[in-house]
């Protein structure tokens, strides 16, 4: 995967042996020598476009083994949005934006679900079982969201107010790809733009896309934002008032280096221009 390293691709993550180890009770969740949860890019830049990445890494904290999943779901998009982390990084740095991602798997804790959704530490996730999420008690499901949730979403927030003390305009960007097929079904979206009380940018971006003459544009698909199975948007876009969308790639289209690289031009593109035209019709925020 370009852009990442083999400890965050999580291929040093998982262990021969699937059964949880007893360690995996500790409160403290990662040693001081594992990575950390957040990677960031660009963190002084001065676009006016902040961009997220719940999804961007498949880690496993050496506490918790393998979770009980077989190594070969951990390449599946169950554990990570697969293709979205080469994107953002080259998008980031195409573009010179603050990227901010996470890099532990969605199966440990999943950083784009309030805590009281089913999916926040998943016990099965489409149709796989995950016996390392069972039974958790209450310190065990405290240290998961101290180690990985808290220190991602706090970092976002700090940003985001730094931004708003500089007088900074700021866009957010939550950056995500979704599986061709699921549960059976075939989805025909190349790339979606979400959603909940604000569609001003979600729908510049989607009418930008459907110019492109060769793309099969999602509005609010395959999935809508809703305060009940999202975090980053509701949480730092709606609630503070800012300009954001969601966006969602195939992962077939951004699988390997190529297709990556081809999205996070067009991407690059079509957001400058988007840019461009809130300068000029002066609808830029703080403007």
């Amino acid at each position: 995967m370009l852009g990442l390293d083999a400890a965050e691709t999580g291929k040093e993550s998982t262990q021969d042996n699937m059964a949880l180890p007893a360690s995996a009770d500790t409160l403290r969740l990662l040693d001081a020598d594992e990575v950390p949860p957040v990677l960031e890019e660009n963190a002084s830049s001065q676009s006016p476009f902040v961009f997220t990445c719940d999804h961007y890494g498949r880690l496993i904290p050496r506490a918790l083994g393998d979770l009980g999943v077989p190594a070969g779901e951990m390449e599946r998009h169950i554990a990570w949005d697969i293709g979205i982390a080469g994107v953002a990084t080259l998008l980031a740095k195409e573009m010179g934006v603050h990227l901010i991602a996470q890099r532990y798997s969605r199966l440990v804790i999943d950083c784009n679900r309030p805590f009281d959704s089913p999916g926040s530490i998943p016990l099965i996730s489409e149709a796989t079982e995950i016996p390392g999420n069972g039974g958790l008690d209450a310190a065990q499901v405290a240290a998961r969201r101290q180690a990985i949730f808290t220190p991602y979403h706090s970092r976002i927030a700090q940003a985001l107010d730094a931004r708003k003390a500089q007088g900074l305009p700021t866009i957010l960007v939550s950056l995500h790809s979704f599986t061709p097929v699921y549960a059976g079904i075939a989805r025909p979206w190349h790339i979606g733009t979400l959603y909940h009380r604000d569609d001003r940018l979600p729908h510049l971006l989607r009418d930008k896309l459907r110019l492109e003459g060769d793309l099969v544009v999602g509005d609010n698909e395959p999935y809508a934002v809703s305060d009940a199975t999202d975090y980053t948007i509701p949480v730092h876009g709606e609630k503070r008032g800012l300009m954001h969308t969601g966006i969602e790639i195939r992962q077939d289209l951004i699988g390997d280096p190529s297709g990556q690289q081809q999205w996070a031009e067009r991407l690059a593109r079509i957001l400058r221009e988007i840019e461009e035209g809130l300068h000029a019709r002066k609808l830029m925020p703080a403007e």
